[in-house]
């Protein structure tokens, strides 16, 4: 039994429909590769051998958790000696002239009252001496300049931990920085350190010299902190 050809016939062929034209590439045009299928979890791309992920870098593309405070790719050079006393000696010119001032001559009034007591005394002929009072102006210079100095302290303080640099250190382009990460330390790390200057001129002064000779340049309380001082830029 046969059927006639047509739709109807269920063993005929079915119409195929006209294909569209594909539109061509020009010449040159980078083909794409065709996609693979994945197996398992996608696999990221791997960095190149030796190079540090980007979270663990610090702002000057060195650093990284355990990475020692050596001549590693991109870290800036050690600050001298110098630049950290120039920088020393433009922060106490900025915050600490002033309040040292005013508490000099608060003490030099008072100075200046012993001392008269001390004539008077010499002059009567009871032998009491008249004991010396402290002037009020001379105590609300005293108060005002350690006030002064605390609030320039803190300041300083605040700087470099949130920055890494105090005015001086801007001025002469040092930074100081955490040795693990080249990151800035923190209020809180800032002010230690600070107190742990103590240490450095404990013993006649001898931890601010360390850096003349050590390998990373660090004072005592740098090494107690792990800290390092390095140039940021070339001193305007």
């Amino acid at each position: 039994m046969s059927y006639p050809p047509g739709p109807g016939n269920p063993y005929g062929q079915q119409p195929v429909p006209p294909q569209q034209p594909q539109p061509q590439q020009p010449y040159g045009y980078p083909q794409q590769p065709p996609a693979q299928p994945g197996y398992g979890y996608p696999q990221q791309p791997q960095p190149p051998y030796g190079t540090v992920p980007q979270q663990a870098q610090g702002p000057y593309g060195y650093g990284g958790y355990g990475r020692p405070a050596g001549p590693v790719p991109g870290m800036p050079p050690f600050a001298s000696w110098g630049a950290r006393v120039g920088a020393t000696l433009l922060d106490f010119l900025i915050v600490g002239l002033v309040p040292m001032i005013l508490v000099g001559i608060g003490y030099g009034r008072f100075i200046a009252v012993v001392v008269d007591a001390v004539n008077a005394c010499d002059t009567t002929a009871s032998g009491v001496c008249p004991s010396p009072q402290m002037p009020a102006g001379a105590l609300a210079l005293i108060g005002i300049g350690a006030l002064l100095s605390l609030v320039g302290g803190l300041f300083l303080c605040y700087r470099e931990g949130k920055t890494g640099q105090t005015p001086g250190k801007k001025a002469l382009g040092i930074s100081v920085l955490r040795e693990v990460d080249g990151r800035p330390l923190g209020f809180g790390m800032a002010f230690v350190r600070r107190l742990c200057h103590g240490l450095d001129g404990a013993a006649c002064y001898i931890g601010y010299l360390w850096p003349l000779w050590d390998d990373k340049k660090q004072t005592f309380a740098d090494k107690i902190l792990s800290s390092v001082v390095v140039k940021t830029q070339s001193p305007r």
